[in-house]
């Protein structure tokens, strides 16, 4: 992991959720270039600004460095939509999965 990573993944999670550098930066609290700054590379959040922005995206921190969860987003909210079914149901979207997972 690198700083490059973290302007990255950044970048990133915004493109995916739909927001500009701005939207994000003025959501955050922040002046208008925050998010800019970040991504360009003329800085780095501190720890603490770095949770902000993990909630930010719904994501917990060790999402936000896996760099295996593309869409950390679309995950938690198919965990949240799972949570409201019964085991039969869950079952039946698990057999889905498993018969599209390349074999």
């Amino acid at each position: 992991m690198n700083d490059k990573f973290v302007r990255d993944r950044i970048t990133q999670l915004r493109i995916q959720k739909g927001v500009s550098e701005y939207k994000m930066s003025y959501d955050l609290g922040h002046s208008r270039g925050y998010i800019y700054n970040i991504s360009s590379g003329k800085s780095l959040p501190p720890l603490t600004e770095l949770f902000g922005i993990c909630e930010y995206f719904s994501i917990s921190p060790a999402e936000f460095f896996d760099d295996q969860f593309t869409n950390p987003g679309l995950i938690h909210k198919a965990v949240e939509g799972l949570k409201n079914l019964d085991d039969s149901d869950v079952l039946l979207i698990l057999s889905f999965i498993n018969r599209l997972q390349p074999r």
